[in-house]
């Protein structure tokens, strides 16, 4: 099967460019700068007046399977991701049974192998007490161990001193990237009992980042760094919410990740949108998302990620300690990002590198993130001045709300491409697509 895609202008490497790509067994057979090539090929795909981007890697999504499916599966969310132009994620551990040992680690990649349009990894998740697994796990299926530094679901808080030792230690032994949730548990619960007290059992919403706040953000990344620092480990910090946060990051093997929600919504967007933009970490203050834009260009931000986290509608009702945290962003990212290039934030260049490029070296993933002749042909077209509302008929995820809902793009996706196979044409979407496992290293 061969393709090719024509006329576009080209993203990769710090480079944008006139040419063509040739696709032949999935792969990415030859990169043509301003020439067109020549031969027969099965598909044409005419890129005028469009870009071409690797496929987005989102590094950090609840797909929400097995066990809550009820709120999304790994069907529903990876056709959502291929209409966002993502043609890689990775899944995180707290599904119900939590991914925690080898055999629910395991099967995640079974669904996923049935079940995913487009391809799949998934994160081991550290207890108090599993890190003598983690020497078990294969390094070359696995992006890395999720540690919860902050409230979370069942034994996933991870809350003895001894055993975060003992996590960042092996992380280090073996190699192995971990990611972090940083929020300080004793100091969000001290100031819910305090909200609770002055505005009752559900405080309004409003005062969700005054709950989870930027000290208690603070005080929990700056315990991780201090660990990482002393063992050596390789430490990617989850959703970075704060300007102060953004001090910590230097470089070297430490790194930042952040999300969609904190890089467009800020608190006064909790006026309209309620507990539709509630997630944990809480979006914060306007000048805590201008410290996150600018991150974005200066290096102390590594990646964007979106934190896809589908919820029930039902389940977003009500205020701080009673509506769920999460929202699906995974359709959304691309286009947003695209989004702040137009208002000036960064170069179309830096969003691939922020999505595509960065997730694929620090997580040291094979074959994919780049335009790169040998490569897996991941690849999006983007059209600009293409204006789109979000509607729920538009929305893919099985929860068919998004806190995006109404606003108007002027970027939109025009093809995905997974592993050399067109699963998003314009509005087609090949359902009987299937994604691969990702390796690493």
């Amino acid at each position: 099967m061969s393709l090719v895609i024509e006329h576009g202008r080209l993203v990769s490497e710090g480079r944008v460019f006139e040419g063509s790509i040739v696709v032949s067994d999935g792969r990415i057979a030859e990169v043509c700068e301003e020439s067109s090539p020549s031969g027969h090929y099965d598909q044409h795909i005419d890129a005028a007046g469009c870009f071409v981007l690797p496929g987005i890697i989102d590094t950090h999504v609840h797909f929400r399977e097995p066990g809550l499916t009820q709120k999304a599966d790994m069907e529903s969310e990876s056709r959502a991701a291929a209409y966002g132009g993502v043609t890689s994620f990775f899944d995180m551990p707290n599904t119900v049974p939590q991914t925690t040992t080898l055999e629910d680690w395991e099967e995640k990649f079974h669904i996923a192998s049935s079940k995913s349009h487009v391809n799949y990894s998934f994160f081991f998740g550290a207890t108090n007490d599993n890190y003598t697994l983690f020497s078990q796990l294969d390094r070359h299926r696995l992006p890395g161990i999720k540690l919860f530094m902050g409230s979370s679901t069942g034994n996933m808080l991870v809350d003895r001193y001894g055993a975060l030792l003992k996590i960042f230690e092996t992380a280090a032994k073996l190699a192995l990237p971990l990611m972090a949730h940083c929020e300080d548990t004793e100091t969000i619960n001290r100031n819910m009992e305090q909200m609770k007290k002055a505005y009752g059992p559900d405080p309004d919403v409003m005062l969700h980042p005054l709950i989870r706040s930027a000290e208690a953000c603070m005080e929990s990344s700056s315990l991780a760094v201090h660990l990482a620092r002393t063992y050596g480990t390789r430490l990617h910090v989850a959703h970075v919410s704060t300007a102060k946060e953004l001090e910590l990051f230097t470089g070297g093997n430490i790194t930042a990740e952040a999300v969609i929600a904190h890089l467009f919504f800020t608190q006064q967007d909790y006026l309209t949108k309620g507990a539709l933009i509630k997630c944990n970490p809480a979006v914060k203050t306007l000048a805590d998302r201008e410290a996150l834009r600018q991150a974005l260009t200066d290096g102390r931000i590594a990646t964007v990620a979106t934190d896809h986290a589908p919820h029930q509608l039902t389940d977003k009702q009500g205020g701080a300690a009673v509506a769920a945290s999460g929202m699906p962003m995974v359709q959304f990212s691309l286009p947003t990002m695209l989004e702040l290039v137009d208002e000036g934030v960064l170069p179309i260049e830096r969003v691939v590198d922020l999505m595509c490029h960065q997730p694929a070296r620090l997580f040291e993933v094979n074959d994919r993130g780049f335009i790169r002749p040998g490569y897996k042909a991941d690849l999006v077209v983007v059209r600009p001045e293409t204006p789109w509302t979000v509607t729920e008929e538009v929305i893919q995820s099985k929860c068919k709300w998004s806190p995006m809902t109404g606003h108007e793009y002027r970027w939109q996706v025009q093809q995905t491409l997974c592993n050399g196979h067109l699963i998003y044409n314009k509005g087609a979407f090949d359902a009987a697509s299937r994604g691969e496992e990702i390796r690493f290293r």
